[in-house]
C-alpha cells in the first residue's frame, strides 16, 4: 500500500512542484511586497513579453491563487497520469500559445494568474475525448464537463473588470488546437483500442444458412431459374436414356 502511494506521488510530482512554486511566489510577494504583478503580460508592450512565461506563477491575492490551485492540480494530475506522452508538450503549448495571444489581443493591463493554463487544460481534456472517441478519453471528457461546465460564462467580457476573461478565452482556444494536434498520439493504455478484434484475421470459410444472393433476386426470377434447372435436368436424363438404348 505504501509503495502504491509513493508511486502515485512520484507520478504527480510535477503538478505538486507547479503548485509549490506558485504558493512560494505568492508567499514571497506577500511578505516582502515585491510587486510581482509587473511581471505579468502587458499586451503589445515589449517589456511585457517575458510575462508570457511568468504569468502562470503570479497571482494578485491569496484568494486568486486558491481559486486556481485546486482546478490546476486536478487537471494537471489528469494530464500527467492519462496523457503521459504529450503532457509536457501540452503544458508548453498552452502556456506559450495563450500567452502570445494575450500579448497580441488582450486589454492594455497586466494579466496575471494561471487561469489561462486552467482553461487550456479543461479545453484540451474535453476536446481530446471528442477527437479520440475511446472509452478512457470520453470518460475524462465527461468528468471535466461535469466539474467545470459553469466555467464557460467566464470566457466572455461579461465578468468583473479585474478578471482576465481574455486569458480564459485564449487558453480554451489553444487547448482546443492542442487537442487537435495530438489527437493521433496513442497512449500506452489506449493501444487496446487500436488493435483489431480477434475475429478480424479469421480466414476460415464461413457457412451461411441462406445462399449469399438470397435477397438479390425476386421470387419470380427464382421460379424461372427453377424451371430452367428442371428442363436441363430432364434433357440430361433423356440424353442419358438414349445413350443406354441398344444400337
Amino acid at each position: 500500500m505504501h509503495k502504491e502511494i509513493k508511486t502515485f506521488i512520484y507520478n504527480i510530482r510535477y503538478p505538486i512542484l507547479l503548485l509549490a512554486i506558485m504558493w512560494l511566489v505568492r508567499l514571497a510577494d506577500s511578505i516582502w511586497s515585491l510587486g510581482f504583478s509587473v511581471l505579468g503580460i502587458n499586451p503589445r508592450v515589449l517589456t511585457g513579453l517575458p510575462g508570457i512565461l511568468t504569468t502562470p506563477f503570479i497571482h494578485g491575492s491569496w484568494s486568486h491563487l486558491a481559486s486556481n490551485s485546486l482546478p490546476l492540480f486536478t487537471l494537471s494530475t489528469i494530464l500527467v497520469l492519462f496523457y503521459k506522452k504529450v503532457a509536457s508538450q501540452v503544458f508548453i503549448f498552452i502556456i506559450l500559445g495563450s500567452g502570445i495571444l494575450i500579448w497580441l489581443f488582450a486589454r492594455p493591463s497586466y494579466h496575471i494568474g494561471a487561469s489561462g493554463l486552467v482553461y487550456g487544460l479543461i479545453s484540451f481534456i474535453f476536446f481530446t475525448g471528442l477527437f479520440k472517441k475511446n472509452a478512457k478519453s470520453v470518460v475524462l471528457s465527461l468528468i471535466v464537463l461535469t466539474l467545470y461546465a459553469g466555467s464557460v460564462e467566464s470566457l466572455f467580457p461579461n465578468v468583473a473588470k479585474n478578471i482576465s476573461w481574455e486569458s480564459h478565452l485564449f487558453g480554451a482556444i489553444v487547448g482546443l488546437v492542442t487537442a487537435f494536434v495530438f489527437r493521433n498520439v496513442v497512449e500506452a493504455d489506449e493501444e487496446q483500442y487500436h488493435q483489431p478484434p480477434s475475429w478480424a484475421n479469421d480466414n476460415t470459410e464461413k457457412q451461411y444458412f441462406f445462399s449469399r444472393d438470397v435477397f438479390e433476386k425476386t421470387k419470380l426470377q427464382r421460379y424461372y431459374e427453377y424451371l430452367e434447372a428442371e428442363r436441363q435436368r430432364m434433357l440430361q436424363a433423356a440424353q442419358n436414356q438414349n445413350n443406354t438404348l441398344p444400337q
